[in-house]
């Protein structure tokens, strides 16, 4: 069955269509005519010598594809939907080292090792620090905003936690920060031209990235201390990470912990300040069910994807080995068979199934606990020192292939 809301060669990865918007109607028409629909591409634009790829739209076959590995691979062409054309098969290969692009039995072994530092008492244990922070964030950003109470959200408050989040859990000093900040931007950012980022630029954020987590791990080898960095590489021949391991695991962190929860932070204040009866909603009551609608109405990672393994259905297509398939959580979390009203923002909506997190499986979001404190704290922050910030000009939107993200949102404090 064709689908006639799409014109011929759309294609739900081109970087210039997220530039400007979640192309949610579109995502509609497939769920209700064609839910697993081929999108032709020409060969090499997406860094990849095939002719496309298979757009999986519905909430349960997003969840299908990401609980059957074995069905499914994230290592065979990892889990990023569109690389720059200018990539070259090796630059691909090397990706295959994070973990968010491994298959299991080996995504299990690392998977195992590093969520000893994702435990509900390891989370527990940083609540008050990051608590304090971002008091201090959102009262910095106030006081150092302009003199009509104008600031922008995105560098002034939504960066900052996630990234001290990050540098308290592996004990990155915080005046490193910054650091992380620019390498993962970089990796992230390439299809847009306003940061002027090639390939080879990315590559070598991530180069220097790696480099940095390798010598901060030799140094936990050699005196340890107490934080995760010291319990994932301090006995490596005990089960524990090598040097090389952990540099990539830190690569992960830098984009899947940071950008993704920046970005569903800023999405989220945008939607405050959209939607004024839930601001209000929020600021008397502090639901703690605001923090999964924020992530559902983000979606932050529009899409990731795997790449058949065998011959398999799905979604009444016929799915050859080999076949890339892109799973559109954007679609899957705006589906009206799971959710009622998908395109109501509620922060008091639950249950609340949504795959902003993944679909589930062996990649499901390891920080999702993280993530969802530092939305609950950053948020009650907010609600306490600036009650009244308003909007004051629209977001600019980065340009990506699969990142629903937002470069700038400007707003003001003022009373």
């Amino acid at each position: 069955m064709s689908c006639p809301a799409l014109s011929e060669g759309f294609d739900f990865t081109d970087p210039d269509l997220l530039h400007h918007r979640v192309p949610l109607p579109e995502f509609a028409a497939l769920r209700e005519s064609e839910p697993v629909r081929w999108i032709a591409q020409t060969p090499g634009i997406s860094g990849f010598q095939d002719a496309g790829y298979w757009a999986v739209t519905r909430h349960a076959d997003v969840k299908y594809v990401s609980t059957h590995p074995e069905l499914f691979s994230s290592h065979l062409n990892t889990a990023v939907i569109r690389f720059n054309e200018t990539i070259s098969r090796d630059q691909i290969e090397v990706q295959r080292l994070i973990m968010l692009n491994m298959d299991p039995p080996e995504h299990t072994r690392v998977r195992q090792i590093v969520q000893r530092g994702f435990t509900p008492r390891a989370i527990r244990s940083l609540e008050d620090t990051l608590r304090a922070r971002a008091r201090s964030i959102v009262e910095t950003a106030l006081s150092q905003a302009g003199p009509d109470g104008a600031f922008d959200f995105v560098t002034n408050v939504a960066v900052e936690l996630p990234l001290q989040a990050i540098a308290e859990l592996i004990g990155v000093p915080q005046e490193d920060r910054s650091k992380i900040f620019d390498w993962s931007n970089k990796m992230a950012a390439y299809d847009d031209p306003e940061y002027a980022i090639t390939e080879e630029v990315g590559v070598e954020a991530a180069a220097e990235l790696v480099s940095y987590a390798m010598n901060l791990a030799a140094a936990r080898k050699e005196c340890p201390a107490k934080d995760i960095v010291s319990q994932l590489v301090a006995a490596e021949d005990e089960g524990n990470l090598g040097s090389d391991e952990f540099g990539f695991f830190v690569i992960l962190l830098a984009v899947a912990g940071n950008e993704t929860t920046r970005n569903a932070i800023t999405h989220g204040m945008h939607a405050f300040l959209t939607h004024p009866d839930q601001w209000e909603l929020y600021k008397r009551e502090r639901p703690e069910t605001a923090a999964e609608e924020i992530v559902r109405w983000a979606t932050p990672v529009v899409s990731f994807q795997r790449t058949a393994t065998e011959d398999t259905d799905l979604g009444g297509q016929r799915i050859r080995k080999g076949d890339r398939v892109g799973m559109f959580y954007s679609s899957a979390n705006n589906d009206p068979e799971v959710f009622e009203a998908p395109e109501r923002f509620d922060v008091l909506r639950d249950p609340n199934p949504h795959l902003g997190f993944g679909g589930g499986g062996p990649h499901f979001c390891l920080g999702k606990s993280l993530a969802t404190l530092e939305i609950n704290l950053i948020f009650n922050a907010v609600a306490d020192a600036m009650p009244d910030l308003r909007l004051i000009g629209e977001p600019r939107r980065l340009r990506s292939a699969w990142l629903n993200g937002v470069k700038e949102l400007r707003v003001s404090g003022a009373a």
